[in-house]
C-alpha cells in the first residue's frame, strides 16, 4: 500500500471514533437529564429531609460535647480540702452535707503506697461531690492525731443512701475495710453504667482516662511519675493535690454525664437512682459471652440472707451464720410492747406477743385487753419489779436509739456476743437490756468503735484477736512434711532414686513401719497437718476469765465498760428511759452477795 493511503486511513479512523464518541456522549447526557426531570418528587424531599436529620443530629452532639466540656470545667474549678485531723474534717463537712443533701452522690477514690510490689494501708481517701468540691483525707494522719476517725465521716462511709461512685471503687471499699475497719455501701461502679448506657464503649477501653476521654471530653494526667509518687510525704506537691482531687471529681463528672445530669431539665434523684437498679454494691466482673453485664452475687451478709435455698444456708458455717444474723435487717418492729399483769394486777413488764400468746396457748394467762395487748398471768411469778418506773414496764419505741431513724434498723448487742456468752447464769438474765436498735449507719459506727475498745481489752489482758480456726489449730511441720513427701511419690515424674528413698524413710518414720505399700503412700497424702492448739484461749473468754478473777463485782465492771463506751462514742439521744450502764446491779448484789464465786458460762 503507498504510504499515502495509509496517513489517509489513519486519519480517516481518528475522525470516526472522535465523532462517535461525541454522538455516544450527547445520547448519555440527554438520558442523564431525563432521568433528574422525571426523579419522585417524595423521595427527593426524604433523601433531603435525612441530610438535614443527620445535621441537626451532629450538631446536637457537638452541642452535648460543648456543654460536658464546660460541666466538668466548672467542677474542676471547685475548691479542694486537706483533712489530717478530726477539726479540719469538722470544718468541711457542714459544706459537704450541703451537696449531699441535695444529690446524695460521691466521686470516691483512693491512693497508697507500694514497696518491693506490696501494697501499702491506704494513704488518702478522695470524695467529691456533685458540684466538684472534693475532700482528700488523709487517713493514717487522722488516725494518729485523733485515735478515732470522727463519727460523721465512718456513718457517711456506710450509708447507703450517699452512692460512692469510681473506677474499681469495690477493691478500695474492700481495702478501707481491712485496714481501717471502715464499712463502704452505696457502692457504684460507672463502668457498669459505661456499658448498660453507652453501647460504643468497649471492655478494652474501661479505664478512669479513657472514659474520661471518651465520654467527656477530658484528658485525666496518669503519668508514671504522679500514680506511684509518695502518698505518705509530710506535704503533697500540687501536682499531687490536683491529680488525686481529679480522679474523684472526674469518677462523679463521669455518673453524672451518663445519666443525664447536665442536661438542659433538672434531673430528679429517684430518676438518677433507678438507673442504677441492680448495680449498686455489686464488684465489677466485666461482660458476659452475648456483651450482657455479668453480675455476680455478693457473698455478704445480705447476700446471703437473700438465698432462698436452705441448703446453701446450711453449709455456711455456723460462725460465719451467727454473723450474718446479727447483721439481718428486721423485718418487722422489735418491740410490741404487749404487758404481762401478776394475778393480782400489778405490771410484771412488757414483752413481745409471741411471749404473750404464749401464756394464753398454754392456759396460763388470761388476756384482759386487746389494746394495748394485756396478758394477766394466773400463776405468781418467780420475781416482781421493785418499782413502778422499772426499765422493763417502759413502752420502747422502734426507732434507732442514736439518731431517731425509723426503718431499715438492725439489734445492736451492747456488750458484745463473745464476752456476754461467757457471764454466768446470774448475769445472762434479763440482757434485753443490753439489746438495742440502730439504723444500719449507726451500726456500722459503732462496730467500728467496738473494734477499737476489743483492741484496748486484747493488749490490756494479752488476749489477741485474730481468726479463731487459725488460732485454735496448729499447722504440724512433721505431718506436713509427710504429706508431701507422699505426694511427691505418688505424682512426681522422674523422681531420682535417692531421693525416693530419702522420702520412703520420713513416711516410715513416721508411721512406725518397716514397708511403706500404696494404701500407706495414699493415706499420707490426705494426712491432716493440723492439730489442736490446747493452749489456745479465744479473745472473749480470756477477757471474762481476767475480770472474774476480781468476783461478781468485777466483772460488772466489764459490762459497765461497753455500756459507757456505748454512750461516750455513739451519744444516743433516743434511749429507752431507765436505760442505764449499771442496771440490775444493785438487784444482783442483793440478791446473790459481792463474794459470790463466778462460774463462767
Amino acid at each position: 500500500m503507498p504510504r499515502h493511503a495509509g496517513i489517509t486511513l489513519g486519519v480517516a479512523s481518528l475522525v470516526g471514533t472522535t465523532v462517535g464518541c461525541l454522538v455516544l456522549w450527547k445520547l448519555i447526557n440527554r438520558r442523564r437529564q431525563q432521568l433528574c426531570t422525571n426523579v419522585d418528587h417524595k423521595d427527593l424531599c426524604t433523601a433531603l429531609a435525612a441530610e438535614i436529620h443527620g445535621s441537626d443530629q451532629n450538631v446536637h452532639q457537638s452541642l452535648e460535647r460543648e456543654q460536658s466540656v464546660f460541666s466538668v470545667e466548672k467542677l474542676l474549678q471547685a475548691p479542694i480540702k486537706i483533712v489530717s485531723k478530726a477539726e479540719e474534717w469538722e470544718a468541711v463537712w457542714p459544706s459537704l452535707q450541703r451537696d449531699l443533701d441535695e444529690y446524695p452522690v460521691l466521686g470516691v477514690d483512693c491512693e497508697w503506697v507500694s514497696v518491693d510490689g506490696r501494697a501499702n494501708p491506704i494513704s488518702l481517701l478522695q470524695m467529691a461531690s456533685h458540684s466538684g468540691f472534693c475532700v482528700l483525707v488523709r487517713l493514717p494522719r487522722l488516725v494518729s492525731t485523733s485515735c478515732n476517725i470522727p463519727n460523721t465521716l465512718v456513718a457517711l462511709l456506710a450509708s447507703s443512701n450517699v452512692l460512692k461512685v469510681g473506677v474499681g471503687c469495690w477493691d478500695d471499699a474492700s481495702k478501707l475495710m481491712n485496714e481501717y475497719g471502715l464499712s463502704v455501701k452505696g457502692i457504684v461502679d460507672i463502668r457498669y453504667l459505661a456499658m448498660r448506657h453507652r453501647r460504643d464503649i468497649f471492655q478494652n477501653s474501661l479505664s478512669l482516662k479513657s472514659l474520661s476521654e471518651t465520654i467527656l471530653c477530658y484528658p485525666l494526667d496518669k503519668s508514671f511519675q504522679l500514680r506511684c509518687s509518695n502518698w505518705d510525704a509530710e506535704e503533697f506537691t500540687q501536682d499531687q493535690v490536683f491529680y488525686a482531687a481529679r480522679d474523684a471529681q472526674v469518677s462523679v463528672a463521669l455518673f453524672l454525664q451518663l445519666l443525664g445530669f447536665f442536661s438542659d431539665d433538672p434531673t430528679p434523684w429517684d430518676f438518677i437512682l433507678s438507673k442504677c437498679q441492680g448495680l449498686i454494691d455489686v464488684p465489677f466482673k466485666g461482660k458476659g459471652v452475648n456483651g450482657d453485664i455479668n453480675i455476680i452475687p455478693r457473698q455478704k451478709k445480705e447476700g446471703l440472707l437473700e438465698q432462698s435455698s436452705t441448703n446453701f444456708f446450711r453449709a455456711i458455717p455456723a460462725k460465719i451464720r451467727r454473723n450474718l444474723w446479727e447483721w439481718d435487717i428486721l423485718k418487722s418492729p422489735l418491740y410490741d410492747n404487749c404487758f404481762l399483769h401478776a394475778p393480782d394486777g400489778q405490771p410484771l413488764c412488757t414483752c413481745d406477743r409471741k411471749k404473750a400468746q404464749w401464756y394464753l396457748d398454754k392456759g396460763i394467762g388470761d388476756l384482759i385487753s386487746s389494746d394495748p395487748f394485756v396478758v394477766r398471768l394466773r400463776f405468781e411469778p418467780s420475781g416482781r419489779p421493785e418499782s413502778s418506773v422499772d426499765y422493763y414496764l417502759n413502752v420502747k419505741e422502734n426507732i434507732c436509739v442514736v439518731c431517731g431513724k425509723k426503718e431499715s434498723y438492725i439489734r445492736k448487742n451492747i456488750v458484745p456476743h463473745e464476752y456476754r456468752r461467757h457471764f454466768p447464769i446470774q448475769m445472762k438474765d434479763h440482757n434485753s437490756h443490753d439489746v438495742l436498735l440502730l439504723c444500719t449507719a449507726c451500726h456500722a459506727v459503732s462496730n467500728y468503735h467496738d473494734n477499737n475498745l476489743k483492741q484496748q481489752l486484747a493488749i490490756e489482758f494479752s488476749a489477741p484477736i485474730g481468726c479463731e480456726e487459725g488460732v485454735r489449730m496448729l499447722e504440724d511441720p512433721v505431718r506436713r512434711q509427710v504429706r508431701s513427701a507422699a505426694r511427691a511419690i505418688l505424682h512426681a515424674t522422674n523422681l531420682p532414686e535417692t531421693r525416693r528413698q530419702q522420702l520412703l524413710a520420713e513416711i516410715r518414720a513416721f508411721y512406725s513401719i518397716n514397708i511403706v505399700t500404696e494404701e500407706t503412700l495414699r493415706e499420707a497424702a490426705n494426712l491432716e497437718t493440723r492439730i489442736f492448739n490446747e493452749t489456745y484461749t479465744p479473745h472473749g473468754l480470756k477477757v471474762v476469765q481476767c475480770f472474774a478473777r476480781g468476783g461478781l463485782t468485777s466483772l460488772m465492771g466489764l459490762e459497765r465498760r461497753w455500756r459507757q463506751h456505748f454512750l461516750d462514742r455513739m451519744k444516743p439521744k433516743f434511749l429507752p428511759k431507765q436505760w442505764a450502764v449499771d442496771h440490775n446491779h444493785s438487784k444482783l448484789i442483793k440478791k446473790y452477795g459481792a463474794d459470790l464465786p463466778v462460774q463462767l458460762g
